[in-house]
């Protein structure tokens, strides 16, 4: 159902003249249980969803949507974030929801902010027990969309001294979850000069990939 809505209105605008409209779909930031930061990175989403409606001239609403994994309206978003440093919690209801909604089509991003590794691995196990995370090849699609990444993921903040990893859970044949760690990427979409350590270079290299992200989760081709 989701995947067949999605075809419907994950259509990207064909020109940056197109007429205004109303915005095609909302892209959404999930709220988890457990007592973990779901909130952080505020400025993330809107900067990345202005980037991709003016670099891919997608049509996605200017604010991002809030939702809780047990909500019906789960189902309507196209693209769901997740970000955060502490803990993650779903419960058996919450699990199965999340994983109806990645079957029927949609995509799940999951951005570890710092300490989210520990607990984010075995909640998504209650998700798919079947599927365990893959490191993804630099050939990937999902690098080379509109923008080429040859060598993976930027590094955008610096914690253990680990290169950054983009790990997808592929459900037959489908990356239905994309988990950057080691990367930080959703800080490197925050407002220039929230870290003062980022430099503009490191924004731009942090917005396309997020675009790549989009553009991926849109087509999924």
């Amino acid at each position: 159902m989701l995947k067949k809505l999605s075809i419907l209105v994950l259509l990207f605008t064909t020109t940056a003249a197109t007429p205004l409209v109303a915005p095609s779909y909302q892209i959404a930031k999930l709220h988890y249980g457990g007592g973990g930061d779901w909130y952080a990175n505020k400025t993330s989403l809107p900067n990345l969803i202005s980037f991709c409606n003016q670099a891919l001239h997608t049509n996605i609403a200017p604010d991002e949507a809030t939702v809780e994994l047990d909500a019906p309206e789960l189902l309507s978003y196209p693209f769901l974030h997740m970000t955060g440093h502490g803990n993650v919690s779903f419960s058996t209801a919450e699990a199965q929801n999340l994983r109806r909604y990645l079957i029927g089509g949609g995509f799940l991003h999951i951005d570890d902010n710092y300490g989210l590794d520990k607990f984010i691995r075995p909640e998504m196990k209650k998700v798919f027990p079947e599927l365990e995370f893959v490191e993804l090849p630099f050939s990937h699609p999902i690098y080379h969309q509109k923008y080429p990444f040859p060598k993976g993921l930027p590094k955008v903040h610096e914690h253990d001294g680990k290169r950054p990893q983009g790990f997808g859970l592929v459900y037959k044949g489908r990356l239905v979850c994309f988990y950057t760690y080691e990367c930080d990427l959703g800080n490197g979409w925050e407002d220039v000069g929230t870290y003062p350590e980022d430099t503009p270079a490191v924004h731009d290299a942090a917005l396309r990939m997020g675009a790549n992200l989009v553009a991926y989760a849109l087509t999924q081709d």
